[in-house]
């Protein structure tokens, strides 16, 4: 059986789907099919950008039929399905752009057959497809593929996401953004009640903190998540306890000591390697900061 010329299955395709004087109407049913052919006989002969254009054409034949079809949750399926397609082949080519805006248009897709799992796995894919080469465009589908899921209440699924995300401001030296998706994992860890996950999260953010060489913010980042009973009773907040105290007290040794700990040890990959380059900066001026606040005395008459 002779194989069928994609070129030929386009151009069929596309006739029935321009209206004439002898079609009133478009033929969206077989059009469709002929695209998702094409599209496959062009990717099979490496022809990525025709196959690329085929599968948007047969995404888009999906939706028109869906506005026909009794049961609209099928359509949209097959529609995301091709949009994906058309997306893996977007960045085979390097068109980056389009792979975000195909990931997208698949995400918008799910969620209109209530496959929200799905809607945002798009999105992550679309977003580790990017992180080296539109890493801020990147980090804004990780973040917004957590909330497709924790608007549908599976924040368990969103841990790797974050933590995916904090990655990438970590690559951007975005420090403050890195510890804060830590710290947006810590509460969805929260309310799902993995106490462990919550706790690894808040030390990661405070070892940010400290890599930037932002001891107040790790300090007050330290302070916050210490009202969260469960951090305050973890080994986690023992660990952070130590480290700034080694911090105020100007001993490296110490410092580098717990940044090898099994504690440390089981954290997240990325706050592993920042941890064990601590201490970034000049650890003795926070010692003699702390010696002059222990010497300066209280003068009863300054009610300044």
């Amino acid at each position: 059986m002779p194989v069928s010329d994609p070129e030929k299955l386009v151009a069929k395709a596309d006739k029935l789907t321009k209206l004439s004087l002898t079609r009133w109407s478009a033929d969206w049913r077989n059009a469709t099919l002929l695209y998702e052919e094409a599209a496959n006989l062009f990717r099979v002969a490496k022809k990525n950008e025709k196959a690329k254009e085929a599968f948007e054409k047969a995404s888009k034949g999906q939706e028109m039929l869906s506005s026909y079809i009794l049961n609209k949750k099928i359509r949209p399926w097959d529609a995301a399905k091709d949009m994906e397609s058309a997306a893996a082949l977007a960045k085979e080519l390097g068109n980056w752009n389009e792979v975000s805006d195909f990931h997208r248009r698949a995400s918008e897709l799910y969620m209109e057959c209530g496959r929200p799992q799905l809607a945002s796995d798009a999105l992550a894919k679309a977003a580790r497809a990017l992180e080296d080469t539109i890493p801020d465009a990147a980090v804004q589908l990780y973040n917004d593929a957590s909330a497709i899921l924790e608007e549908d209440g599976k924040e368990q699924m969103t841990f790797d996401l974050y933590c995916a995300a904090s990655g990438v401001y970590v690559k951007l030296e975005k420090y403050s953004a890195a510890a804060t998706s830590l710290l947006q994992l810590g509460l969805a860890a929260d309310k799902c009640n993995a106490t462990n996950s919550q706790c690894k999260a808040y030390l990661g953010a405070i070892i940010v903190y400290l890599y930037a060489h932002d001891f107040k913010q790790a300090e007050k980042c330290y302070n916050d998540c210490s009202q969260v009973d469960a951090f305050l009773r973890s080994d986690q907040n023992h660990c952070a306890s130590k480290l700034l105290s080694a911090y105020t007290e100007g001993d490296i040794e110490e410092i580098k000591r717990l940044a090898q700990s099994s504690t440390v040890s089981n954290l997240d990959h990325v706050v592993i390697k920042l941890a064990r380059k601590l201490p970034t900066g000049d650890v003795s001026a926070l010692k003699t900061d702390a010696a002059k606040e222990e010497e300066e005395p209280l003068d009863e008459d300054d009610l300044t």
